[in-house]
């Protein structure tokens, strides 16, 4: 097996977090009352369960490192998350930065903010 790294972040609610993100493709790949890990294209993503975890001041996030940033946006997008600047969920569309990079965002229901970040060759 090849190394691999995995975002933890929070989740207020894990049978709200595991419905939000099924929507974009994930799945329970297991789960207890207090940890909840998804898979889905190709990707995996762990929660803890934060009861007290505010939206508006979350600092959690990860970066989601992406073969076609455009498609996964489209999952996004399709899922019918809003692309805006306040309030979660939320996206925001990928576009290139000074750095050289396309890069794009999703912040789920709990404030946590996923770098949506295109694979270079």
């Amino acid at each position: 097996m090849a190394n691999l790294a995995t975002p933890n972040m929070p989740s207020s609610n894990l049978n709200a977090t595991a419905a939000f993100y099924a929507s974009l493709g994930f799945e329970v790949a297991y789960r207890d009352e207090n940890w909840m890990i998804l898979t889905g294209h190709g990707m995996t993503l762990e929660f803890f369960l934060a009861p007290g975890v505010d939206p508006a001041t979350s600092a959690y996030g990860a970066c989601l490192r992406l073969d076609d940033v455009d498609a996964f946006y489209a999952v996004i997008q399709a899922a019918g998350i809003e692309e805006t600047d306040h309030g979660a969920p939320r996206s925001h569309s990928p576009r290139l930065e000074p750095s050289g990079l396309r890069i794009g965002a999703l912040i789920d229901p709990d404030g946590n903010l996923l770098r949506l970040i295109q694979n270079t060759d």
